[in-house]
């Protein structure tokens, strides 16, 4: 996938052409294994950290990773960030010899102004069911959820629901939720309920984001590794 030399028209055009693709849901398999995926790099270089764990469902017990480093020249421009992430996400993807059940992504699905953030773009070019989970919120509003674990409220863009405000521990600011592809909105919230742990970030992506953050300082290597004793040793 080469989004190098692309012009934000374009850029826009294969968003669009992309959300004819996006399979709205309801789940309808049954889930044994979840990934979390996260990407890291500075908006100035060109650089690319891509990172994959896959976890047990719903024992959220880490089974393997994968780890990549990606050159990519397209720019960083808010709401088109999935042309700077998917290269390097497909990158890592294909090295898992087994594909998870769903992929929850670190960015948005539906919650975006074109409906097409990461979670919905990757999710279109591979088939792969995908959820978005962010740590921020790229469009709508929503009003402030109840302060208790695992509450939610909808958020609404131009008078449509396109996704979930969700407090993932009591009394911390929320994460945003948006189901990216084979799935609907009562089926991401439901999802990613049940991959909360002790901290803000859900499991998935919070362990992505471990394993990246490592790759990216040495300390872990590029490639895919397999936890035959079902330990995460980060």
């Amino acid at each position: 996938m080469d989004y190098d030399h692309l012009g934000l028209s374009e850029a826009t055009r294969i968003q669009n052409e992309l959300r004819g693709r996006i399979g709205p849901g309801p789940m309808r398999h049954e889930i044994r294994t979840v990934a979390g995926a996260d990407i890291s790099f500075n908006k100035y270089e060109t650089a690319v950290y891509a990172g994959i764990v896959v976890l047990k469902f719903p024992e959220l017990v880490p089974l393997a990773h994968a780890l990549v480093k990606v050159d990519v020249y397209f720019p960083y421009v808010p709401g088109y960030l999935a042309f700077r992430e998917v290269p390097a996400l497909l990158r890592a993807w294909e090295l898992l010899p087994e594909k998870p059940g769903v992929l929850v992504v670190d960015g948005h699905g539906t919650a975006h102004p074109r409906g097409m953030g990461i979670a919905a773009h990757f999710g279109a070019l591979t088939g792969q069911c995908t959820v978005g989970c962010a740590k921020n919120i790229l469009c709508g509003k929503f009003e402030d959820p109840p302060p208790q674990k695992g509450s939610a409220s909808p958020i609404i863009y131009k008078d449509a629901q396109v996704g979930w405000a969700l407090r993932s521990k009591d009394r911390v600011n929320p994460v945003f939720v948006s189901p990216g592809n084979g799935m609907d909105m009562d089926d991401s919230l439901q999802l990613m309920r049940r991959c909360l742990g002790r901290y803000r970030i859900p499991e998935p992506t919070r362990l992505a984001h471990e394993a990246v953050n490592r790759f990216r300082t040495g300390a872990l290597a590029e490639g895919y590794r397999a936890y035959d004793d079902g330990l995460f040793m980060l």
